[in-house]
């Protein structure tokens, strides 16, 4: 194979790569009433802290060490959650750049006393930078994709770093074209 997901490791010539499964982590927690919304489903935010909790130590595992939170790309709510319902929160290294990582993390959650399998009830993309105690970014190891699964997931989060860059890119072409233009805000 010729593809960019088979040579991660020309981000970070030097750093040796790290396989998906080195970082890989899942976090679980049951809900109760204190994670409640004014629905009596579990509050959105309290989803997406356990997503980020979860996806920071893996990028804190796969940059071996501090891992700030710098966008959530996207956070879709499949199925709403209950109280009393066990949470998976599955999380993995998805890309790398040099001081960057996109991490893709899957919310699975299943009644406590029950054994039927888990529903997906959520996803969410986050990038994060790795940076050391002054808080200056660092580099980090490239991610090296080790199934079919990994090397998709790999692709997918290049075209969505695209689309952030080209967002950014039209955000600040078009502030410029309105600051040229004579307005302030």
């Amino acid at each position: 194979m010729t593809d960019q997901a088979t040579a991660p490791e020309a981000n970070n010539q030097g750093i040796p790569g790290k396989p998906t499964s080195a970082s890989r982590t899942t976090l679980s927690h049951i809900m109760t009433h204190n994670d409640t919304n004014l629905l009596g489903t579990v509050h959105g935010g309290v989803i997406m802290k356990l997503v980020d909790d979860a996806a920071g130590a893996v990028a804190g595992r796969h940059s071996g060490g501090p891992a700030v939170t710098a966008s959530m790309d996207e956070m879709a709510f499949l199925e709403p959650v209950r109280v009393g319902d066990l949470v998976h929160v599955k999380a993995q290294v998805n890309w790398t750049g040099r001081t960057s990582m996109e991490v893709g993390v899957r919310v699975l959650a299943e009644r406590w006393n029950e054994s039927a399998p888990p529903t997906h009830v959520g996803s969410a993309y986050l990038v994060f930078a790795a940076v050391d105690a002054d808080g200056t970014p660092r580099r980090v190891p490239p991610v090296l994709p080790e199934t079919d699964r990994d090397r998709r997931r790999y692709q997918e989060a290049q075209i969505r770093r695209t689309h952030r860059l080209a967002r950014r890119r039209a955000i600040l072409e078009l502030r410029e074209k309105r600051t040229a233009e004579g307005f302030t805000e």
